[in-house]
């Protein structure tokens, strides 16, 4: 019996809610999250009729008003085809739906301003869902010091070497130190811009830009064909720099700036939070300073610090090898609990609950489990991880 009705009524289905969240990125702004709720509820292709018709809630209405009429969709798919670009949707495997669920959870909770992408733009041959399992995020000034520049570089070299991506701005000064400094070490480091993949910002960045994107990695952004940059849209960039990484590091930031609202947005998202430590006289490192006084991120100075403040970073199995890890024999429930955790900071069932998707009932079983084998342990803050090193060698 032939298959191929059935193969090609999927791929029409999956062309459709493509074309579908095209549309709905055009015609709201980053991050709308009245449309996002709705698209959630309804699926894609209604949400997008329903945008259309005017027949949908009255703040998704507000979010879509000025451009429902705005029918561009194919045309957005094929000049992004043009530049090598492709369109990644949740419905696609590459999809980075673990990472960006901390979004999710944090508007449920109240959070301002964190609803997660409708889709995303790619250029690049990272997949998305890959480079974003095991990330670490490193931002800064944009008028930074030679100091500065140089953590960044080493960060990202360093990084690369025990091959865990790096995501960032793109942005002069420590952004861009820290992707040439991955690049260096051979080592997958994506973008997050905060304006179209073709519009070329920053000019004398445009070949570094094609040098992650033909080199493993990937340029990312929210933000349909033709969108140009302002400063609004690269605050609303920041949410998915924190939110796709497991931790966010700052390597000088002034105490206004994006570096700044990055972290704090990846604070707000329950991630990591570091900071490297400049001159206390220099501007540029008061930021992190402040950071570092608030208990609002933990001091590291180089990358084995960052790696050990994130926690459940190791080297990954080469293909085909017979590497374990101390969490090989955890079952679905107990590895998602388990990542809930935190090594520095004590969570609450609930809390965990929360993070984990695990009912609360089921967490305070799991939990009593985890620290009798010595990976979690119960203090006066709550529940917190412990980190246990991978055995030596190989099982016979």
């Amino acid at each position: 019996m032939s298959v191929e009705p059935r193969q090609t009524s999927q791929a029409t289905s999956h062309e459709a809610e493509r074309l579908a969240r095209a549309y709905l990125l055009r015609v709201a702004e980053p991050p709308a999250p009245a449309l996002v709720a709705f698209v959630e509820a309804r699926g894609p292709v209604e949400a997008a009729e329903r945008v259309r018709s005017g027949d949908c809630p009255a703040k998704v209405r507000k979010e879509t008003a000025a451009r429902k009429d705005v029918e561009l969709a194919e045309q957005d798919l094929a000049e992004a085809a043009k530049i090598g670009a492709r369109l990644v949707i949740p419905e696609d495997d590459e999809w980075p739906g673990w990472p960006l669920h901390s979004l999710t959870l944090a508007t449920h909770e109240g959070v301002a301003d964190v609803a997660p992408p409708l889709a995303l733009w790619v250029r690049g041959s990272a997949s998305l869902a890959l480079a974003a399992d095991r990330a670490v995020a490193v931002v800064g000034a944009r008028m930074c010091s030679n100091y500065g520049e140089n953590n960044a570089g080493e960060l990202g070299y360093g990084l690369a070497a025990r091959q865990v991506p790096l995501f960032s701005g793109a942005a002069i000064g420590i952004d861009a130190a820290a992707h040439r400094g991955a690049l260096a070490g051979d080592g997958v480091t994506v973008a997050v811009l905060g304006c179209a993949l073709d519009i070329g910002y920053l000019a004398g960045h445009e070949g570094l830009l094609k040098k992650m994107a033909d080199n493993g990695g990937a340029v990312i952004s929210e933000y349909p064909p033709g969108t140009p940059p302002a400063r609004y849209r690269f605050l609303v960039r920041n949410r998915l720099i924190a939110g796709l990484t497991d931790g966010t590091v700052v390597v000088e930031a002034g105490r206004r700036s994006g570096a700044r609202n990055t972290a704090t947005t990846a604070g707000a998202l329950g991630k990591v939070v570091m900071a490297i430590p400049g001159p206390v006289h220099s501007r540029t490192s008061a930021g992190c300073h402040d950071l570092i006084r608030d208990c609002k991120a933990t001091l590291v100075a180089n990358v084995d610090e960052v790696l050990d403040t994130v926690g459940r970073f190791g080297p990954p199995p080469k293909e085909g090898s017979q590497q374990h890890r101390p969490t090989d024999g955890f079952g679905k429930e107990a590895m998602r609990v388990y990542e809930a955790l935190v090594p520095r900071a004590g969570r609450s069932a609930d809390e965990v609950a929360a993070e984990s998707g695990i009912p609360v009932a089921r967490v305070r079983a799991v939990l009593p489990e985890l620290e009798l084998d010595g990976f979690a342990m119960r203090g006066a803050t709550g529940w917190r991880r412990i980190i246990r090193s991978a055995p030596q060698g190989n099982p016979s």
